[in-house]
């Protein structure tokens, strides 16, 4: 029977994923692909809907009695982090810097954000705890940045390759999130992560079926390239390159301790802030392919 796998069409998704969607990983089953921003996945892992589903970090709690955190395949790293832009007359001095805001303050502002269970929204909400917006809308990712430069909101969450364009829509940095979750806690980004259904996939066989599509993925970029380039339409051919060279990293083979440390401290810090229900911390596990629980 084929495989469900829902990722992203970004191009760390489909660069990681090529060789095991295109069924050049030895031992894996076939595979039937849905391409879906990260904010829908995270609504259908809630209804079960897929066997092996990319979901944004801040939504296990939501999704682990169902699934398994797989340790490699996702998105986490340093210098990666999502963006809260505005524009530059709204910004005044206070452009981003190292995670401070200047003189620019988001009392009274409409903020527009990817989805409410992202990453970036729980990222956003641990920093504007003392200092929050008036009002939240969640807004499809591409319509963010032109919404913003067109006054229809304050500002805007931004995540992904945003990070290459913003510029080209005149916006300006208000807070780099990244930057401030770095050195609040000196800790990689957890961003996105790959899960697989309980009862349905071995997770210890899915992370090996995922690592050696990343390792292939390494070996022969070429391979990829027309399959990574057909879902990054908008995407000029140096932007796709700058955003693979950012997202997928050590991180993507393996979480590792710094990597699980991640979670547990975004997790742990949005509990005790009462945003999300928490959850257990990593269980020991040679494989650690199960490695959370609910």
């Amino acid at each position: 029977m084929a495989l469900t796998l829902a990722i992203s069409p970004c191009p760390n998704d489909t660069f990681v994923f090529d060789a095991l969607v295109h069924g050049r990983v030895p031992g894996a089953p076939p595979v039937e692909v849905t391409y879906a921003d990260v904010d829908v996945t995270n609504t259908a892992a809630e209804r079960g809907a897929f066997d092996l589903v990319k979901v944004s970090y801040a939504a296990l709690p939501w999704l682990l009695d169902d699934y398994h955190l797989l340790p490699c395949g996702g998105a986490l790293g340093r210098g990666c982090g999502p963006l809260v832009l505005t524009r530059p007359d709204r910004a005044g001095s206070g452009q981003a810097s190292s995670g401070q805001t200047g003189t620019a303050d988001l009392g009274g502002a409409t903020v527009a954000v990817p989805g409410d269970r992202t990453t970036a929204y729980l990222l956003f909400r641990l920093w504007a705890a003392e200092r929050p917006p008036a009002r939240i809308e969640v807004v499809p990712f591409h319509e963010i940045m032109p919404a913003v430069a067109a006054g229809r909101y304050d500002a805007g969450l931004v995540i992904h390759e945003a990070r290459f364009t913003y510029q080209r829509h005149g916006l300006t940095a208000l807070v780099d999130l990244g930057e401030w979750w770095e050195g609040t806690t000196g800790l990689p980004i957890p961003l996105g992560a790959i899960l697989a259904r309980r009862g349905t996939v071995d997770p210890v066989e899915a992370a090996g079926w995922i690592r050696e599509s990343v390792r292939q993925a390494w070996a022969d970029p070429e391979a990829s390239r027309a399959y990574v380039l057909s879902h990054a339409q908008e995407m000029e051919p140096d932007v796709v390159d700058r955003h693979i060279a950012l997202y997928v990293n050590e991180f993507t083979a393996d979480l590792g301790d710094a990597g699980f440390a991640a979670v547990e401290a975004l997790l742990g810090r949005a509990a005790d802030a009462g945003l999300v229900p928490r959850t257990a911390g990593p269980q020991t596990s040679s494989s650690r392919a199960t490695a959370w629980t609910s």
